[in-house]
């Protein structure tokens, strides 16, 4: 099916993995194309296998989620990563989201709900249980982010309303006839700019100012 969604599993436990796969290979549209038990596996198999979300766990033994992250950051990789973990505390969540997670959920999600998040993830959106996205916000609003937009050119704010859609730069720059480098500037501009740390509290930002899609 040409519309189906590829996933990786990263999750060290592997009763897990299987309840997963269980679960999602059910669904028309999700297809479970491998299984990686740490962070290492998970980056050499997202190589290999080109998924098109990774379900990532955040603690693991050797490669933790938090550096895979990292490093298919690093390799540019295409892959949306949708954390799943028991873990809640905001230092287990804030990193992860800064190494560039799409979305953040926890492991007694409802399976209805975490095939909907994969889809939604999948579609470019951030996706994060209410109370990470609360505490990010409380972080944004800490700082002086908010009553900013009037400083942001027509361009900065375009760039930013597709940030919030969660687009990578490549994609930004083909919607809007740019350079990917003219991308990297407006971006670091509207970060520096509304005072925020990096692109998921931008993209929080604009949500919240009504600037996304």
């Amino acid at each position: 099916m040409a519309d189906t969604i590829k996933v990786l599993l990263v999750d060290d436990h592997q009763v897990v993995r299987r309840g997963l796969r269980t679960f999602l290979e059910v669904q028309d549209d999700i297809e479970v194309v491998g299984e990686a038990a740490d962070g290492a596996e998970g980056v050499a198999l997202a190589d290999e296998l080109q998924p098109d979300v990774i379900l990532m766990d955040v603690k693991m033994p050797g490669m933790d989620g938090v550096e895979a992250l990292r490093k298919l950051r690093e390799l540019d990789h295409r892959a949306r990563v949708l954390v799943v973990t028991s873990f809640t505390e905001q230092r287990t969540v804030i990193p992860a989201l800064r190494a560039g997670a799409a979305g953040y959920v926890y492991k007694d999600i409802d399976p209805d709900a975490l095939a909907g998040a994969i889809r939604s993830v999948h579609a470019g959106h951030v996706l994060l249980q209410p109370e990470v996205a609360g505490a990010l916000l409380s972080q944004e609003e800490g700082g002086t982010g908010a009553g900013r937009a009037g400083s942001l050119t027509e361009r900065e704010r375009e760039v930013l309303g597709l940030i919030a859609d969660g687009r990578a730069n490549r994609e930004i720059a083909r919607a809007l006839v740019l350079s990917e480098k003219t991308v990297k500037t407006h971006v670091s501009n509207i970060l520096m700019k509304l005072d925020l740390a990096d692109r998921t509290q931008a993209a929080l930002w604009a949500v919240r100012h009504g600037l996304s899609g």
